[in-house]
């Protein structure tokens, strides 16, 4: 069996570490993605290597488009394809509606739904040419029932939650109609 070529965002600690190492030991090619926590993503890296499988570390900050394209394009040149795109990277901020600002707002929105947006839209590219490809977007049950003291991360969640319909949706109708896209030029 072919090996997948796999990419996880906020793939150094928590939930993005432990689905990078599961990916891996199953023997899949995984490019672990980080922001700040290069030291922790060298020792995921060694801790691998020494199991013998394949793994990549990439730093990138997953909110800014040119640094998620450069990632991509990094992936691409090195493997050729990139068969799945874990959107795990995000971050929490535990706070009272009333007092969160707009920097608090925007900051959960840039890092959590954003960046899911921009490493799908650039993944996705090459999928549809290819047409194969899996995208799996890591969100919470906040984005369902919403969390006390954590309104903009629930919606955050919950916007993941949207878009991942609505996107399953859509690339289901470009698979079943070429004409379709050809007019939107994805």
């Amino acid at each position: 069996m072919e090996k997948r070529v796999i990419l996880v965002t906020g793939a150094s600690r928590g939930i993005g570490r432990e689905i990078a190492k599961c990916l891996a030991l199953e023997g899949n090619m995984v490019i672990a993605n980080y922001c700040n926590s290069e030291d922790k993503a060298i020792q995921l890296k060694n801790e691998l290597d020494e199991a013998g499988c394949k793994i990549d570390i990439f730093q990138a900050d997953v909110s800014k488009r040119e640094e998620v394209k450069s990632m991509i394009d990094f992936v691409i040149k090195r493997y050729g394809k990139i068969d799945v795109l874990v959107n795990n990277a995000g971050i929490d901020q535990v706070k009272l509606f009333t007092d969160i600002t707009d920097e608090d707002w925007n900051c959960i929105m840039q890092n959590n739904l954003y960046s899911v947006f921009c490493c799908t839209q650039e993944v996705v590219k090459y999928m549809i040419s290819e047409k194969s490809g899996c995208v799996i977007n890591i969100s919470s049950i906040f984005g369902r029932i919403g969390g006390a003291c954590e309104v903009h991360y629930s919606v955050s969640k919950a916007g993941i939650d949207a878009m991942t319909k609505a996107l399953a949706k859509e690339l289901r109708f470009i698979e079943y109609t070429s004409e379709f896209y050809c007019t939107r030029h994805y």
